[in-house]
């Protein structure tokens, strides 16, 4: 399993803010501390695996040191996420039948929270298998 540093940044009148700097573009929030690391697990799983059915390699984990060392990152508190080797696996196309609205309303949610399609269906059947 490899970890990622997410910098976790908070201002008094905003939720706590989650990014990655191995992984422009892939950000996330939440209420409290622990949803916003949650949130920050989610996010960068959905961003994985969007790069792997991209065909985009999965970077290596860049070391603290270097990541705290950039002036832009100093005011964030790193927090390690875990990356699941599953992520990296290929990916298999399939194809499913759903309701209009039931799809419009995935569509509609999965944008929202910087999720594709795929990568939010994924996520959403991970959370039910896991409290089964």
């Amino acid at each position: 399993m490899r970890y990622y540093i997410a910098l976790i940044h908070k201002d008094s009148d905003s939720d706590f803010g989650v990014s990655f700097p191995d992984f422009p573009g892939c950000t996330s929030a939440g209420e409290t501390l622990d949803e916003a690391v949650r949130m920050g697990r989610e996010a960068l799983e959905g961003h994985t695996e969007l790069m792997a059915e991209g065909g985009e390699a999965i970077p290596e984990p860049t070391a603290m040191e270097v990541i705290m060392a950039a002036p832009e990152n100093r005011d964030g508190t790193p927090v390690l996420i875990p990356l699941a080797p599953a992520v990296s696996q290929k990916t298999v196309r399939v194809n499913i039948t759903l309701p209009e609205d039931t799809l419009r309303d995935v569509d509609r949610y999965a944008e929202a929270h910087g999720f594709t399609r795929s990568g939010f269906l994924v996520q959403a059947a991970k959370r039910v298998m896991e409290k089964a």
